[in-house]
């Protein structure tokens, strides 16, 4: 399965021949470095580990740096990517021309945060009334029996933290690749904030 490590730039917007507009979502592919192969012989599996952003000599730990070649500089992001499709070595230099052939993608990230959010904003309750002398605007309403067992059953929508969390959106299309910019551009949104890093991979479902 080909993947690559990336970075949200945004949003904008693109025209086709006849002038359709498409809102597509910027990817930047920096150089992923290819920091070890692994084997079917000795892990148990084939896949391959690349690494993005290179990191300081005096912030990397020596526990840390022993892992990377040494002609390697230690990266601070790191994604092991298994059944890689491409026959690639140590120290190779993987960019935007991966997707070449690819017509769709997988996007991988973590999404935005949003706090601690009440059930309709959370699940997308509708709410009560909100003419006036009504009591019940915005709560949740019933959570569990009046009697036996007398408590909130699990799995019940309730209030609380929002966002933030591992989020995978599924067969993107690949509306252009431009190995000049090293960016990618595909159709639609991706999770998480501007500048956080993604994890692209060619999509399983097409």
């Amino acid at each position: 399965m080909k993947g690559l490590i990336a970075k949200k730039v945004g949003m904008t917007q693109v025209f086709d021949e006849n002038g359709n507009l498409t809102p597509v979502t910027v990817i930047r592919v920096d150089p992923n470095t290819v920091v070890a192969t692994k084997t079917q012989e000795k892990f148990g599996y084939d896949a391959v580990v690349l690494g993005v952003d290179e990191m300081k000599k005096n912030h990397v730990t020596k526990p840390y740096a022993n892992q990377f070649p040494e002609n390697i500089t230690p990266k601070r992001q790191l994604k092991e990517f298994r059944d890689f499709d491409s026959e690639v070595k140590v120290g190779d230099q993987l960019g935007v021309e991966l997707f070449n052939e690819v017509g769709y993608v997988d996007v991988t990230a973590t999404s935005k945060g949003k706090g601690f959010q009440g059930v309709m904003k959370r699940w997308g309750f509708h709410g009560g009334r909100a003419t006036h002398g009504s009591k019940f605007h915005r709560e949740p309403g019933g959570t569990g029996n009046c009697t036996t067992p007398g408590h909130s059953l699990k799995n019940t929508k309730l209030p609380g933290h929002m966002g933030f969390v591992r989020v995978t959106v599924q067969n993107l299309k690949i509306v252009k690749v431009d190995p000049e910019l090293k960016v990618l551009m595909v159709r639609g949104a991706v999770p998480g904030n501007k500048e956080g890093t993604l994890i692209v991979k060619a999509a399983i479902k097409k």
